[in-house]
C-alpha cells in the first residue's frame, strides 16, 4: 500500500491548480441558467443554507479558533487496517465495496455504479497542500472492474478529483452521471461531452435496465473562489429487482422524506456520517441525523435496508475524534433497529439472503478501535 500511496503523491503534485480547479465561472453560470433550482446567481437548496452557523443563543467561538483547539482529533494513531479489494467477472445482484470516504462501487442487479471515485492523494487544489489521506487508497484506478457509469454527487474536491478523472480517462473511460455543472469540470478534464449526461434534481436517465435518480440535498458547491454555481445532489438508483440510495453530501433535510414517499424504500443506503460540526449544522449530517434520513428514504421501515456510513475515517475534514462518526452511527442504529455495516476500506460485501455472513462480519467487526486515541473512545 506504501507503494500505491507513492505513485499517487508522485503523479498528482504538480498537476497545475486552475487545472484542478476546472470550469470557468461564466461557463458555470451559463450552463446553470435553465434551472429552476437557480436562483438569484445561484444554486440554492429547498431550506435556507449556511455554511457557518450556531444553534440559536449558543455562542461557539470562530471556527477557525475552534479548528485549532481541536487539531489532531481528526487523526488515527494507528495504521487503518484497508483490503485490497476482490471483484467477480460479472456484478452481483447486490453488493458493495467501500473504498474510503465517500467513494463506494456498487453492484446493482448486474451493474456496477462507481460513486465519487477519489483515488488522489489530497483534496485539495494543491498536489502539496490540503487534506491528505489518513489511509492509502485499497486499489488503484487501474485495478477497477469494467463500470456501467461513475456516479458524482457534486464538484468539492473530496467528491469530485481531477487526477482520479484523468486516470479513469486514461484506463477505463467510463460513462459519467453528474448533476448540472459537473460535466463542465470533466470536459475541461478530457472527457468527451457524449459520454456525460447531465441531470437537474428529479430528472431521470437509465443504464442498462437500472433508473437513476438525481435527488435533492441540503449543501453547497464550488472548487474556488465562487460557490453555488454547479448542482450538488445524491442519487436513487433502482434496478428491476433492487434498488440503492447514495445521499451525497447533505444536511439535514426534509426532502429525505420526500425522497422515500417517491422513490423508496431501498435495498440500500449509503449515507455520510462524517464531517459534521456544531458550526456548520446545515451543511453535513451528524450520525443520529444519518440514522434519521435512512429511515426517512425507507418510510420509517427500519428492517427495509442496510446502511452504510460513509464520509469518515479517510480524511480529516472537521472538529471531531476520528472515530467518532462510526461510533456515534453504531449506537443511534441500534437504538432504531437499523442494519449497519463497517466495513474495513475496501471489503467488498455481498447483500441478499445468501450472504448474511458478509453482512454480519462487516457489522460487528469494531475494526477502528485498534488504531483510535486513548481519547477517542465512549
Amino acid at each position: 500500500m506504501t507503494t500505491l500511496r507513492a505513485a499517487a503523491a508522485a503523479s498528482t503534485s504538480h498537476v497545475p491548480l486552475l487545472r484542478r480547479i476546472g470550469a470557468s465561472a461564466p461557463a458555470m453560470r451559463s450552463r446553470a441558467a435553465g434551472s429552476p433550482n437557480y436562483r438569484d446567481g445561484q444554486f440554492r437548496s429547498h431550506e435556507p443554507t449556511h455554511w457557518v452557523a450556531a444553534p440559536e443563543g449558543e455562542d461557539l467561538g470562530h471556527p477557525a479558533v475552534a479548528a485549532y483547539r481541536s487539531r489532531g482529533r481528526g487523526r488515527p494513531v494507528g495504521a487503518i487496517p484497508v483490503v485490497r479489494p476482490e471483484w467477480p467477472e460479472v456484478a452481483a445482484e447486490l453488493a458493495v465495496t467501500w473504498l474510503g470516504h465517500a467513494t463506494s462501487l456498487v453492484e446493482l442487479d448486474g451493474h456496477r455504479f462507481l460513486l465519487d471515485p477519489v483515488f488522489g492523494e489530497r483534496v485539495s487544489p494543491s498536489g502539496r497542500v490540503g487534506p491528505r489521506r489518513l489511509h492509502p487508497s485499497p486499489c488503484r484506478v487501474a485495478d477497477l472492474p469494467p463500470l456501467d457509469a461513475v456516479l458524482i454527487s457534486h464538484d468539492h474536491y473530496d467528491h469530485l478529483d481531477e487526477p482520479t478523472i484523468t486516470e479513469l480517462e486514461r484506463t477505463l473511460r467510463p460513462r459519467y452521471v453528474v448533476p448540472i455543472g459537473v460535466d463542465l469540470h470533466l470536459e475541461c478534464w478530457g472527457v468527451p461531452p457524449e459520454r456525460i449526461t447531465t441531470l437537474d434534481w428529479r430528472d431521470t436517465t437509465t443504464i442498462g435496465d437500472v433508473v437513476l435518480t438525481c435527488t435533492e440535498a441540503r449543501h453547497f458547491s464550488g472548487r474556488g473562489f465562487v460557490r453555488n454555481q454547479t448542482l450538488w445532489a445524491g442519487w436513487a438508483m433502482r434496478g428491476p429487482a433492487h434498488s440503492v440510495f447514495f445521499a451525497g453530501d447533505s444536511g439535514p433535510t426534509h426532502r429525505f422524506e420526500d425522497i422515500g414517499r417517491d422513490l423508496g424504500p431501498f435495498d440500500l443506503t449509503l449515507i455520510p456520517v462524517g464531517a459534521y460540526s456544531d458550526h456548520w449544522p446545515d451543511i453535513h449530517l451528524d450520525p443520529a441525523q444519518a440514522v434519521r434520513a435512512h429511515l426517512d428514504v425507507n418510510r420509517g421501515d427500519a428492517t427495509a435496508s442496510v446502511l452504510l456510513p460513509v464520509h469518515w475515517a479517510t480524511f480529516n475534514l472537521a472538529m471531531h475524534w476520528w472515530s467518532e462518526p462510526m461510533r456515534w452511527a453504531r449506537r443511534a442504529a441500534a437504538e432504531h433497529a437499523v442494519p449497519l455495516l463497517a466495513p474495513r476500506p475496501g471489503t467488498r460485501v455481498p447483500l441478499g439472503d445468501d450472504a448474511a455472513g458478509a453482512v454480519t462480519t462487516a457489522a460487528v467487526d469494531p475494526w477502528w478501535e485498534s488504531c483510535a486515541a486513548a481519547e477517542d473512545h465512549d
